[in-house]
């Protein structure tokens, strides 16, 4: 039911845009769950009011609950971190995200097992999803991610420290790193 031939959905998707500290997120998913979390590529980091905002600015009268649950969600991760323990996820439904891949297997190890403000390395996600000399192919995971931030791919470095490399860009790795960094340690106070 999730796939036609053509690898397509079978399902009405609706879309929307949220504006984010980090610039516009656009989502999409149906009734069944979120589909996908487009990422803008930032080429300055923000700072002050511009990261601190938060609107849905298109697509707001037709979103599905899993819409409607990825937005609360995005918006609590950006604004008030410590609601996140208390809110669903939204359903996903995205074929990658079939738990019999391992592509599957790594995504959602990483979503269950690395926590807010904490990172792993492409070789230690290997072995938590259960292939120790996997590295490489976890660095494709974590291209293919179609959920990224819930997913939180922006939370595999190398194993140097270094951050290595982002579909939203290296400046949004390092501000969602950061970020998560910052909030964890508000928190502990």
């Amino acid at each position: 039911q999730v796939n036609s031939k053509e690898g397509e959905f079978q399902c009405k998707e609706k879309h929307a845009v949220l504006l984010s500290p980090v610039g516009k997120l656009e989502i999409s998913g149906c009734e069944t769950g979120l589909h996908e979390i487009k990422l803008p590529k930032m080429s300055v980091l923000p700072s002050g009011a511009e990261s601190a905002a938060w609107e849905v600015c298109e697509g707001a009268e037709e979103m599905t609950e899993p819409l409607k649950q990825c937005t609360a969600w995005l918006h609590a991760y950006f604004c008030q971190p410590a609601r996140m323990a208390s809110l669903p996820l939204p359903a996903f439904h995205h074929p990658l995200l079939q738990r019999d891949s391992f592509t599957g297997q790594v995504l959602w190890t990483l979503l269950r097992d690395v926590k807010f403000g904490e990172a792993v390395s492409y070789k230690r996600l290997a072995e938590m999803a259960g292939n120790s000399r996997a590295a490489r192919a976890v660095g494709g995971a974590m291209r293919s991610n179609p959920i990224p931030i819930i997913i939180p791919c922006h939370r595999v470095i190398c194993s140097s420290g270094r951050s290595g490399h982002y579909g939203g860009g290296n400046l949004m790795k390092e501000w969602l790193l950061s970020h998560e960094k910052l909030q964890k340690e508000k928190l502990a106070y």
